[in-house]
């Protein structure tokens, strides 16, 4: 029996934005321990030229919403990508689940060899079939935001481990 495209897309994406939602939680957990400001940890960056915590955890959202409309071949719903705290950059996190949950499995089985152009860059596009797209393209972009964001968090002392990258699907 061979892995649907639905079976290696929503349930990836829905554990990771999980993931990273758990990571949103232990943050503001660490600031109030802490006694600083949670925005600290929103705005921070690895180096002058990364994106700041907010932009990963936002970048990864549209990863995974992005990534699951053009297999299913419809229109990601617009975000206004106006986050600007913990708990907002959570809501932001449940909208996507909400998304992803809403997409039928049937449009998206069976499209391993559409033809899925995309943006890549920001005068340019590309075009990949289906299955190489969620391989090589959407879901390693979903992991480098999601671990770049538990980099930050981690760097700035969060507790944080392989075991809340790795935590899977929660009950």
């Amino acid at each position: 029996m061979t892995i649907s495209m639905y079976s290696a897309s929503v349930p990836v994406f829905k554990n990771m934005l999980g993931n990273l939602s758990h990571f949103l939680d232990k943050a503001q957990a660490h600031a109030e321990a802490r006694k600083f400001d949670p925005q600290v940890l929103v705005d921070y960056r690895l180096a002058p030229d990364m994106l700041p915590f907010k932009r990963q955890v936002l970048i990864a959202c549209d990863a995974a919403k992005n990534g699951l409309a053009r297999l299913a071949g419809v229109e990601a719903p617009k975000f206004e990508d106006k986050e600007n705290s913990l708990p907002e950059l959570k809501e932001r996190i449940r909208k996507t689940l909400d998304y992803l949950d809403s997409v039928p499995r049937d449009s998206i089985d069976g499209c391993e060899d559409k033809e899925i152009t995309f943006p890549s860059g920001r005068d340019s596009t590309r075009t990949m079939k289906g299955e190489a797209y969620l391989l090589n393209w959407a879901l390693p972009n979903l992991f480098f935001h999601v671990t770049t964001a538990y980099a930050i968090l981690r760097h700035n002392g969060v507790e944080l481990g392989k075991g809340d990258y790795l935590m899977g699907p929660r009950a």
